[in-house]
């Protein structure tokens, strides 16, 4: 996390939703977009989603994945909490929004560093 929000008090969790609202993960056709937020520094893992995606998976569902990866991290297995944390995630979307016929990836899947 930068120093500007650090210095104004701003939670792990309110960055990742401002960072959601950068990247426009909100916009896709079926309001599943998924934000994986890793702070690495304190071991800290926030998932922010789409409200489609979330009516289906529900809080306790997000929260499940990142204290797994929290876990891994704490053990310094950090590839190993990502690697599963992504897989986690692309689980939950192929679930519930699967693949058919033309079904562009509407968001760039490569890791953004801020």
């Amino acid at each position: 996390m930068h120093t500007g929000p650090l210095f104004r008090g701003q939670s792990s969790r309110e960055r990742a939703i401002e960072v959601f609202s950068q990247l426009r993960v909100w916009d896709t056709q079926h309001n599943n977009g998924v934000l994986i937020y890793l702070l690495l520094a304190d071991r800290d893992v926030e998932i922010v989603v789409d409200r489609d995606i979330d009516a289906k998976v529900g809080e306790l569902g997000w929260q499940a994945i990142c204290r797994r990866m929290e876990d891994a991290f704490r053990q310094g297995n950090y590839q190993e909490g990502v690697i599963n944390g992504i897989h986690a995630v692309a689980e939950r979307l192929s679930e519930h929004f699967p693949a058919s016929g033309e079904n562009p990836d509407e968001l760039p899947n490569r890791p953004v560093v801020l």
